[in-house]
């Protein structure tokens, strides 16, 4: 009965949505209809939606947890557990395997999206209510589409009769503690785009853009921004070292639905913090909300057509593909029809010098969006023009040249837009605030320039840029009373250098990077990089569910003490896959990087090895542009919550 009850919960959810929505509709409509009556009306309409879409999001929640138990007690006559689940499968992967598939990953979306919801409904106390009610409303009309692509297309509660004796598995490559932490990181940052959405149609219906709606729309963005984050920065680390290929970014067209997003938020964040500080910026805001959660749409719609091969996809149903691609149409196109009908409604704001600190931002903006356009077209034309009868591939190459430039450019306009003044500047002033990183560049340059010949453009380019970001980003602390500095500044000056610090580690993956294939005797010692390494001999490895082929390799740089590395080639037979476990030894300037692969028959084994300096730095820079945005969330909170204490003691 717990598949039912799952099931149940997801009906009842639906249509507690579709009263939400029937509700907030009704009471805008009333409330925008009669002004005289607005602040009434509008209480009795928001306590009425307020307790609907927090049970409904208890609902949704409530359908996942009975997914999860099917799981964890491997009940097979779940057609969903039989296909993605076996009974030797260790406890971890039988939790977190709930969500490792295309219906479990669904529903997972529309709980986090229902409990979003509900967040809004009990936390939300700023927004002026008119605005709120149809915020609610818009936030219940993407859950009931996602309602009923799950009910309809995608149902994870399906019975299967005659249950079989044991299941299918899980895909080997999932089998991983990552399954436990990137989906849902990632889908918490899809669904908080979505709240920004609803906030943005909300205030697009009661013509209510300000900078009182932004600083509501605000802390949603930015913890959207700090889950896709960290979400894209685990998922990097993730294929790094579970797909042995040595490299931490593919330009893979799935890996592209979750940076688009993400370029997306990080320019909605800039521009909503323009209209709550300095109201400017409404029209800008409210559009990069609609491509922001666009983008989320689209990334969906790549990862379950069933149009692209990957290992990161879950669907191969095109039927599947259609309900996602009218449920992007019907809100997407809705969302630009209404923006274009209220446009005019939406006053320009504040005006600013081009020299300012809104110019950068809006430059920032411009060069996201070119790189979002780049990455979207990479992305997307060879699905066109295979549509056409033309197969073709975009790969690294393309990305790297069409969007590195304008990357280099948008880091050095970062670097100088915390320097400037609200409002208007003097571009004389900037240059003389701009002296030491200037000189950081130019040191950094001619260094590598002197000491390190021979490096391409880009890479050069990037590790000079890297260290004046560096100095740029802690320049706002330079003559402060550290003490007294907002925590939200502490945030901007962590979340920059951390962009500083991934694009280092980017940089020297790409200038510094050795790499050899050998076929290696048992004894025979292979460099890379300043490593001896050293193939010990092969052991026979059991895992819970696998078995494998273990690698035991010594590695030596100079006269130091040997490192031990155990890379494995792992046979699992629930499903029939096998696999490489890379073995990576992580050092303080550096990771060496292992990988055990066949034998020729002569008695030599395939190694493939990878020497990366200062690797690392990718996945130290993206924590640090998270905890920026933690402290910037937390900041703004005590901000506003001692606003409050002090208004309540007046």
């Amino acid at each position: 009965m717990i598949a039912e009850a799952g099931l149940a919960a997801l009906w009842l959810a639906a249509a507690l949505a579709l009263m939400q929505l029937a509700i907030a509709a009704i009471g805008v409509r009333r409330v925008m209809a009669e002004p005289d009556f607005q602040t009434e009306l509008s209480g009795h309409l928001l306590a009425a939606v307020r307790p609907v879409a927090i049970v409904q999001g208890v609902l949704a929640l409530l359908a996942m947890v009975l997914l999860i138990t099917v799981f964890v007690r491997t009940d097979m006559s779940v057609l969903l557990v039989a296909e993605n689940s076996h009974s030797e499968k260790p406890l971890l992967y039988k939790f977190a395997g709930a969500w490792g598939n295309h219906e479990g990953s669904m529903l997972l979306w529309v709980t986090i999206l229902g409990v979003a919801g509900a967040a809004v409904a009990i936390f939300e106390r700023s927004l002026a209510r008119a605005t709120l009610i149809a915020t609610l409303g818009a936030q219940a009309m993407i859950a009931l589409g996602f309602y009923a692509f799950l009910l309809f297309s995608s149902n994870p509660f399906t019975r299967l009769d005659p249950a079989p004796v044991d299941g299918q598995g899980l895909n080997p490559l999932l089998q991983d503690p990552g399954l436990a932490f990137h989906p849902p990181t990632l889908y918490i940052g899809y669904v908080g785009i979505s709240v920004a959405f609803s906030f943005a149609v909300g205030a697009l219906v009661t013509r209510d853009v300000g900078p009182a709606f932004a600083r509501a729309m605000r802390p949603w963005v930015l913890g959207a921004w700090i889950f896709l984050t960290l979400g894209i920065t685990a998922g990097s680390y993730w294929a790094y070292y579970e797909l042995g290929w040595g490299g931490w970014w593919f330009w893979d067209p799935v890996e592209n639905a979750s940076l688009m997003p993400w370029l997306a938020a990080t320019a909605l964040l800039h521009s909503v913090t323009v209209l709550a500080t300095r109201d400017g910026l409404r029209a800008w805001t409210i559009m990069l909300a609609v491509v922001a959660f666009s983008m989320s749409m689209i990334g969906t719609f790549l990862v379950r057509s069933g149009i692209l091969t990957s290992v990161h996809a879950f669907a191969v149903d095109p039927e599947r593909g259609s309900f996602i691609l009218a449920l992007l149409a019907i809100y997407i196109g809705g969302a630009l029809l209404l923006f274009a009908a209220r446009v005019g409604t939406v006053r320009a704001g504040n005006t600013f010098d081009l020299v300012s600190r809104e110019g950068a931002l809006v430059a920032n903006n411009l060069l996201l969006s070119v790189i979002l356009g780049i990455v979207l077209i990479g992305t997307l034309y060879p699905i066109i023009a295979a549509g056409f009868g033309t197969q073709l591939s975009v790969g690294p190459p393309f990305f790297n040249k069409a969007a590195g430039p304008v990357a280099l450019l948008l880091v050095a306009i970062m670097a100088a837009g915390p320097l400037l003044r609200w409002r208007r500047d003097e571009a004389k002033a900037l240059v003389a605030r701009m002296a030491i990183p200037i000189a950081a560049t130019v040191v950094a340059l001619a260094g590598f320039l002197i000491f390190a010949p021979g490096i391409d453009l880009l890479p050069l380019l990037g590790l000079a840029l890297a260290a004046g970001l560096a100095a740029a980003s802690v320049a706002p602390l330079w003559g402060r009373n550290l003490r007294r500095t907002p925590l939200f500044t502490y945030g901007m000056v962590i979340s920059h250098l951390g962009i500083a610090v991934s694009l280092a580690g980017m940089a020297s993956d790409s200038a510094f990077t050795q790499a050899t294939l050998v076929a290696a005797r048992v004894g025979e010692p292979q460099r890379v990089g300043p490593y001896s390494v050293t193939l010990d001999g092969i052991a026979p490895v059991i895992g819970p569910n696998w078995s494998a082929l273990e690698a035991h390799l010594s590695a030596r740089r100079g006269s130091g003490a040997a490192i031990q590395l155990r890379p494995q080639a792992r046979f699992f037979s629930n499903p029939v896959t096998s696999t490489s476990e890379s073995a990576i030894a992580t050092m303080l300037d550096g990771q060496l990087y292992t990988v055990i692969g066949q034998p020729d028959g002569a008695g030599r084994w395939q190694l493939r090895l990878w020497w990366k300096p200062f690797v690392t730095l990718i996945w130290a820079g993206g924590a640090l542009i998270a905890l920026g945005g933690v402290l910037s969330l937390l900041g703004r909170w005590l901000r506003e919550r001692r606003a409050r204490g002090r208004e309540a003691e007046a």
